[in-house]
């Protein structure tokens, strides 16, 4: 039986955080998204299209929004600042209103998570985060299939985040809480998710008795946790930071020495993509507990149950 009570309505809805939706909610988008995953293709958006804004470079978010679309029978359009007027001081409200006279659905990828609300703010179509420095919502959707797809089950699983505390750790922790896994998040003093974020976790945890634990212990963090999760430690926009932030980070690698307090059977995953020798070792991340590959595949299922809620209302 469906763990979704009520088949929720999101037609017409924005997509910017998870912390947006209901338990509820997200439960349902991971149902729709297996079903996705058995019937890839539909013929259902004939005509629309999806605008597709990057000011990040991207491999995932732009090959599985425009694919996705793609296979539903749109079409996706790649627009990078440097086509767009917003490049040149366009207002985001002026670019918003524009779009939503020419295209029934805007997809964003860029920095600060106040220009995708902005962008919602003014325009009349749904708009979806394909990532901001705040959260990477999809991405969330996409482990959180991959993690049910490999164990089963999302209830009692126990997951460690070990790294920076960054958007895709933000994104990751409010997923869990909402559908009852276990969260535990690993990050350097001063690199630690932001305080909100945490409360955020904490108060679904109540509702889905999920249990968010934040610490500086790596080994605390992945004790019999049945997944382990990594993202790189230098995230685009950072580079400066590069050497300081290695040297702060040399304890939080995903090795052997560390994966021997996980579960034995523990998994892993990465957002990708990945410094093979830095955050991760390659015989983790290319060895047999990995499910990476899997993990990216899956953006395309999730994505594709997103555009088809949020985008499509069948004929009356």
């Amino acid at each position: 039986m469906s763990q979704v009570d009520l088949q929720p309505t999101l037609y017409g809805k924005d997509f910017l955080s998870l912390k947006d939706f209901s338990i509820n909610d997200i439960a349902y988008l991971i149902e729709k998204a297996e079903e996705m995953k058995q019937n890839p293709y539909q013929d259902l958006f004939k005509g629309k299209t999806l605008a597709m804004i990057f000011e990040k470079s991207s491999t995932r978010t732009r090959v599985s929004f425009e694919a996705g679309m793609t296979q539903l029978g749109g079409h996706a359009l790649f627009l990078s600042s440097n086509d767009l007027q917003i490049g040149r001081g366009e207002t985001i409200s002026d670019t918003a209103q524009v779009l939503s006279g020419y295209v029934d659905g805007i997809m964003i990828r860029t920095f600060e998570h106040e220009k995708v609300e902005e962008l919602a703010q003014y325009a009349s179509i749904p708009v979806i985060n394909g990532l901001t420095d705040y959260s990477h919502p999809c991405q969330a959707l996409a482990d959180l299939l991959t993690i049910k797809e490999a164990k089963g089950t999302l209830k009692g699983i126990k997951v460690a985040y070990i790294g920076d505390g960054n958007n895709v750790a933000h994104s990751l922790m409010v997923g869990c809480a909402q559908l009852g896994c276990d969260i535990a998040v690993a990050s350097p003093k001063g690199y630690e998710p932001l305080q909100e974020v945490t409360d955020t976790a904490h108060e679904f945890a109540k509702q889905s008795g999920a249990e968010v634990i934040v610490t500086t212990d790596p080994v605390a963090a992945v004790q019999n946790a049945d997944v382990i999760y990594s993202d790189v430690f230098t995230s685009m926009g950072q580079e400066a930071e590069t050497e300081k932030r290695l040297a702060e980070f040399k304890e939080y690698q995903i090795n052997d020495e560390l994966m021997r307090h996980a579960a034995k059977d523990y998994i892993f995953l990465h957002c990708l993509p990945a410094h093979r020798g830095e955050e991760v070792t390659a015989d983790i991340i290319d060895g047999p507990h990995s499910k990476v590959f899997q993990q990216a595949e899956n953006r395309l299922h999730v994505q594709k149950a997103l555009i088809k809620e949020l985008m499509y209302q069948p004929s009356k």
